[in-house]
């Protein structure tokens, strides 16, 4: 089945996709508002939760208060989704190959690898270790919450907002273009270099998604980035800086070198999509 076939499924008027939106983010902010302050409330976290949620210093609260404001997103897009238009998980989703994701991961991971030791050739000294104790309780804390988050983040951009794209412009690169415009827009905060990365990483995956009939390789990408971000090398530039990783790296000369080597790299993850499809 192609991604437009998953996207058909449903009531699939635009109205419901503008009210299944609205309705999908709202639940999901009550809900994870009330998730935090219930927590405060029977001290299962620190009472200054709003505030230690937004440093990444802490990342034993940091990553997984990110992973329960993004999964309670998602679920609520998941809630909406099926009681306004009829759709379930899987439609969204699409086809989901494990094969898809290791090969996602797989690549991504070659590339922040790749990124990290140009950039230490170019500039050693912006780099510094900062392996710890905490180092551990960050890795676990991490991949938690990321999960979480990249994979709701690829749910809701790379799947639903995508596939109602696609159904509305029945043009694929439009539905991509128009998709990474508005996962670059969410980005504005964190700078602008991270925003035209964000809508560059957006356009791509979401051809890929259309590609490959599914999120799978797509999230295989993003969770790799975002870990590697978080726990291998840890920008000062960066949303996850303070984050106690392995590395540290302060080199804001070698912004525009990585965000276009980036799109170089994401030019090569589509071509790899497409040619897997070629092989299916």
């Amino acid at each position: 089945m192609t991604f437009s076939d998953y996207a058909a499924r449903g009531k699939n008027a635009w109205w419901r996709y503008l009210v299944a939106s609205v309705v999908g983010f709202l639940g999901g902010m009550v809900v994870v508002s009330l998730a935090l302050y219930a927590a405060m409330a029977a001290h299962w976290a620190p009472a200054n939760l709003t505030e230690e949620i937004k440093l990444p210093v802490h990342p034993l609260v940091f990553f997984p208060a990110t992973g329960l404001i993004f999964g309670g997103l998602a679920l609520g897009f998941v809630a909406a989704a099926r009681l306004i238009q009829g759709k379930r998980f899987g439609d969204i989703v699409g086809r989901w190959r494990w094969r898809d994701f290791c090969w996602g991961a797989g690549l991504w991971l070659a590339v922040s690898g790749v990124t990290a030791l140009i950039d230490f050739a170019i500039h050693p000294r912006g780099f510094t270790v900062t392996a710890s104790a905490e180092t551990w309780g960050l890795a676990i804390a991490a991949l938690f919450g990321l999960a979480i988050q990249t994979f709701a983040e690829e749910f809701i951009f790379r799947g639903y907002l995508t596939q109602g794209l696609l159904l509305a412009t029945r043009r694929p690169l439009a539905a991509a273009l128009l998709s990474g415009a508005m996962f670059g827009a969410l980005h504005i905060p964190n700078g602008t270099p991270q925003a035209i990365e964000a809508t560059a990483f957006g356009i791509v995956t979401a051809m890929i998604a259309i590609r490959t009939g599914g999120i799978a390789f797509s999230y295989g990408v993003h969770i790799v980035n975002n870990l590697f971000g978080a726990l291998v090398v840890v920008s000062a530039d960066d949303v996850f800086k303070g984050a106690p990783g392995l590395f540290a790296q302060k080199g804001a000369q070698l912004v525009g070198w990585d965000a276009g080597f980036q799109v170089v790299a994401l030019a090569i993850a589509l071509w790899v999509a497409i040619r897997m499809m070629r092989l299916d």
